[in-house]
């Protein structure tokens, strides 16, 4: 071989090695890139949401840890919020307000579903269920759920107002458990009048949410209304509301009600009633378990019903409750929709509410053989459950709620008369509402 031939036979190896190196170069950094990538691609979806304080650890260790071992793509980063439903809200409304939310799962008291979804921060999930998925549920929590047209709450667990009574007392004095206003009011005379209890009956009549709670049931109880959602009409002014005022200032008036009572909110009223000092309250369901624990003095003494009502009318338990929604912005709406869809799964609400004792959602599950079983007067609240009243779907609620705070403090604590304040109360809430209706 020439000189020449040497020459070029050297340049073409000098170039293959050359390129070699290269294809070598470029094979190592793809290989390192595609790992990156299957790295990337491994690491779990996080949905962010923000709980209640009391609920972060059954949530957690319940529903959140059942649906990630199930779903090992998918993870739940809850950010434990304060121990007050207002200051959750608040803290949603200020994500929202602010632009992008970080919250994937929205956490929903059952009163914020108006203003969340009018305000366009929840994703519409109306086409996502069927109708035979939300029979499963009671029709007024899924009711609670929607606004106008939309979907936009599903349920985990419900609250229900419920009237507790003293069944021992009862029946020693050969009493009935009451059925309207009258006969509650009775019930308690006589068995204040045979020093059997200091107070007949306790509600919650702190200017505060509960009091609202507690008013929509007494309301209801009488016929009246308080904002037909629908039609934005108030009836606050209207005879039946009166009514409803004039009863419970009648309760401190007879003295059957203690006079601190405008001052009490719910474990004011638990811890009196648990005392042996009364014969009647009204609270949410979480006191019978408290009452029958060993060591009280209550124990296999207290039966529950619906709350009283006039005569022709129909009693009333106000709707109380948190589900899940899904942020609008979310950037993850197909995974925080199978989370959804976990969560609303007979499974797994029925290991929910067996772990934590919570109301149920799920109409079966208030017979659940293996619920009941745990839970032996659940089938009673079913049929309390079943008489839930809503508080009104507006987007304004929570001012709504304040105006009738504010009057009812007033009249209940005899700063105004009924009429005044419930005049007053309906006038303002028609200005809120931009009505000019009589």
């Amino acid at each position: 071989m020439d000189r020449q031939s040497k020459n070029k036979l050297h340049t073409l190896h000098q170039k293959l090695k050359k390129w070699y190196r290269w294809m070598l170069l470029f094979v190592l950094s793809l290989s390192i890139i595609l790992t990156a990538w299957i790295a990337i691609a491994q690491q779990p979806v996080v949905l962010n949401t923000l709980i209640l304080a009391p609920d972060v650890k059954d949530l957690r260790a319940g529903m959140f840890q059942d649906f990630e071992k199930e779903n090992p793509g998918i993870r739940i980063n809850v950010i434990e919020g304060p121990n007050a439903a207002n200051l959750i809200e608040d803290l949603y409304s200020s994500a929202f307000l602010l632009g992008e939310s970080p919250y994937d799962l929205v956490l929903l008291d059952i009163i914020w579903t108006p203003k969340f979804a009018a305000a366009g921060w929840l994703m519409d999930l109306q086409n996502r269920v069927s109708p035979e998925e939300l029979k499963a549920f009671t029709a007024q929590d899924i009711e609670a759920g929607r606004y106008r047209d939309g979907l936009y709450r599903i349920p985990i667990r419900a609250d229900v107002g419920i009237l507790y009574y003293r069944e021992d007392l009862l029946k020693a004095a050969g009493l009935k458990p009451p059925e309207t206003f009258q006969d509650l009011i009775q019930a308690s005379q006589t068995l204040q009048k045979q020093d059997k209890v200091d107070w007949g009956y306790v509600w919650q009549g702190r200017q505060y949410e509960g009091l609202s709670a507690m008013f929509v049931e007494v309301l209801e109880g009488y016929g009246g209304f308080w904002v037909n959602s629908d039609t934005q009409e108030v009836g606050l002014d209207k005879p039946e509301a009166i009514q409803a005022v004039q009863f419970l200032r009648s309760t401190i008036e007879k003295g059957i009600s203690p006079p601190g009572v405008t001052t009490y909110i719910e474990e004011d009223t638990r811890r009196l009633f648990q005392s042996g000092q009364v014969a009647f309250l009204r609270n949410w369901p979480y006191v019978l378990p408290l009452a029958n624990e060993k060591g009280s003095q209550l124990r296999n003494r207290v039966a529950i019903k619906p709350m009283v009502h006039a005569p022709g009318e129909t009693s009333g338990a106000c709707l109380g409750g948190w589900g899940f929604g899904i942020s609008s912005n979310s950037t993850h709406k197909e995974e925080a929709w199978k989370a959804l869809q976990y969560f609303m799964s007979r499974e797994a609400q029925k290991r929910f509410i067996l772990g934590a004792g919570y109301v149920p959602s799920r109409k079966e599950l208030f017979t659940d053989p293996d619920v009941v079983a745990k839970y032996s007067y659940f089938p009673e609240l079913l049929q309390i459950a079943q008489k839930a009243v809503l508080r009104p779907a507006i987007p304004q609620y929570a001012q709504a709620s304040d105006i009738l705070q504010r009057y009812l403090s007033a009249a209940l604590s005899n700063r105004m008369s009924p009429e005044q304040a419930m005049e007053a109360a309906a006038k303002e809430t028609r200005t809120l509402l931009g009505r000019n209706q009589a």
